[in-house]
């Protein structure tokens, strides 16, 4: 089996994303997901207090893909996704472009 690429899955996770209402996120891990946010995959933190608001986003290739690769491998062949009030409301706003203006207030 050929080993999963980085652009391989960040085209499937945009591909799946896609396809599903504003405001669902991919749950990558219990403290990583990831969402559409009109334009591009947006990679984010959970907040360390489980009260499941984002904390920063990030960027899969320079941080953390090769550490990662073996449970996003997983979960690329068993997805999962969850609704996330907060990003709805990004997505639903006019400027919407991903958490970075917003995170933190």
């Amino acid at each position: 089996m050929t080993e999963l690429t980085i652009e391989r899955f960040e085209s499937q996770l945009a591909m799946l994303l896609r396809d599903l209402p504003r405001g669902m996120v991919a749950e990558l891990t219990d403290f990583a997901v990831a969402y559409w946010n009109g334009w591009e995959v947006v990679y984010a933190f959970l907040r360390d207090d489980n009260d499941g608001r984002i904390e920063e986003e990030f960027d899969l290739t320079a941080y953390v893909w090769e550490e990662w690769r073996p449970e996003l491998t997983r979960w690329l062949a068993a997805p999962r996704f969850i609704p996330h009030t907060e990003v709805l409301d990004w997505t639903n706003r006019p400027s919407a472009g991903g958490a970075r203006a917003r995170v933190g207030s």
